[in-house]
């Protein structure tokens, strides 16, 4: 059985080690999301909240984490929502819907805090499963160059980005 919770401290390791395992053998391959995490930490806007961890046997087999990000356009806020990077999962145990619980666990915790939105640049055929959407259908856009068809956001409430368009602008850890 799989259990989900708010990520702790004494998960860090278990975590960094998941994430490593979990992206070295994917089609992109590993591309420093174990220091991302680490980063996404030390910001000011970190909230443990909305990382959590799943647990199987006691083991962390799983991993989610949203931070915030912001919709902007001619350097204005049009709205500030969260970015799910990354969701992780061991290896061995994928397939096996521990991903769809974590990103279901986030988007409720996402909800209950009043966020309008959740951002994702991930797999087109799994994310879409979900709901999302891609995000140029509502004229937000990546800072940087991305596939169109791996660039997804969900409206956590109806119309909640009616009238929001423009850039999305991640925090600067993603730059690190």
């Amino acid at each position: 059985m799989v259990t989900l919770k708010t990520i702790e401290p004494s998960d860090y390791q278990a975590v960094d080690s998941l994430i490593r395992r979990a992206f070295t053998n994917t089609e992109e391959g590993y591309g420093n999301e174990a220091e991302l995490v680490a980063n996404l930490r030390k910001d000011p806007t970190y909230q443990s909240y909305f990382e959590i961890v799943a647990l199987k046997n006691d083991t962390v087999v799983g991993h989610g984490l949203l931070s915030e990000v912001s919709v902007c356009k001619d350097d204005e806020t049009m709205s500030t929502g969260l970015c799910l990077a990354p969701l992780a999962v061991l290896p061995q145990e994928q397939n096996q819907g521990i991903g769809a619980k974590i990103l279901t666990e986030l988007e409720t915790r996402a909800k209950q805090e009043d966020y309008p939105f959740i951002s994702i640049l991930g797999h087109p055929a799994y994310y879409s499963k979900f709901g999302y959407q891609l995000a140029r259908h509502y004229y937000i856009q990546a800072p940087f160059p991305v596939p169109e068809e791996a660039y997804f956001i969900k409206e956590l409430y109806p119309n909640s980005l009616k009238n929001v368009q423009g850039t999305i602008c991640y925090l600067e850890a993603f730059n690190e």
